[in-house]
């Protein structure tokens, strides 16, 4: 069969999963937190028709190799963690981490490694408990679930995520620290859904997840902006533009299909 065909069928396959990459970063475009992935594409080996000769002196010059591509395949799925815009809504338990960092959730005190997040739309429950939107208990920076005291009526949470409590009898106390996550290479970090991801090997050495503070200088997390919320950061103009180009390549690898399959008929035809 023709080499043209299978090359084409590779094609087609990339620009798919580019098209599906480019239709999930679309869809969560309003999404808080989110980060966009792109697609990186390959080339598969190539077969050599010929070998490479080296020149030799006062004879004959050298030759290149005569190599035949074999099509494309998928190099890398990234998630570009680029900061979001950051979204207004004075809502005080509305935060953004404003650099590096990740929130830390759990969905139970049980749960040995926390999940990490950027969506900062946190609540209060009945019980006094700070969670996410799903339930899930936010950390303090031991690692230990944030519940308020009976005794406080109010709180601020400052930039370094301290939790400053108007106490009952009018006095203000420091409470106890929102925790935070330093990652040395996020794009190791696997999403798991709901805004989460999960620790990964490739993500900390071993595998290890130390909670910080925020605004630290020493470990590099970001401050923490309260009241604001960080919005995804997909661009639409670039991701449009990226759908042109997925949907023409798209198409021109199923005109090479179409090609070879015509060549294919006229070689079949040739025994009548």
């Amino acid at each position: 069969m023709l080499r043209s065909m299978y090359s084409g069928v590779s094609g087609m396959r990339g620009f798919q999963t580019k098209l599906d990459v480019i239709g999930n970063n679309i869809a969560n475009v309003n999404t808080i937190g989110f980060k966009s992935g792109r697609v990186m594409f390959k080339d598969i080996m190539s077969q050599t028709v010929s070998g490479v000769t080296a020149p030799s002196d006062g004879a004959q010059g050298g030759v290149n190799a005569k190599q035949i591509g074999l099509g494309v395949s998928i190099g890398s799925i990234d998630t570009l963690h680029l900061a979001g815009s950051a979204m207004t809504t004075n809502n005080p338990t509305d935060l953004r981490i404003d650099g590096d960092g990740f929130f830390l959730v759990k969905l139970s005190e049980d749960q040995e490694v926390p999940f990490l997040t950027r969506a900062g739309d946190f609540h209060m429950d009945a019980s006094r408990n700070l969670l996410t939107a799903d339930g899930m208990h936010v950390l303090d920076s031991d690692s230990t679930p944030i519940q308020l005291g009976e005794e406080v009526t109010a709180f601020t949470i400052s930039n370094d995520g301290t939790l400053v409590q108007t106490m009952a009898d009018g006095t203000t106390e420091q409470g106890v620290k929102i925790g935070v996550a330093k990652i040395t290479n996020p794009e190791g970090l696997e999403k798991i859904g709901g805004n989460l991801y999960r620790m990964t090997l490739n993500a900390n050495t071993d595998g290890e997840l130390v909670p910080t503070t925020a605004n630290n200088t020493e470990t590099g997390t970001g401050a923490i902006v309260a009241g604001q919320l960080e919005m995804s950061n997909v661009d639409l103009t670039n991701e449009f533009t990226e759908m042109i180009v997925s949907q023409r390549g798209f198409q021109a690898n199923s005109r090479i299909i179409t090609t070879s399959d015509e060549v294919l008929q006229e070689i079949v035809n040739l025994k009548r």
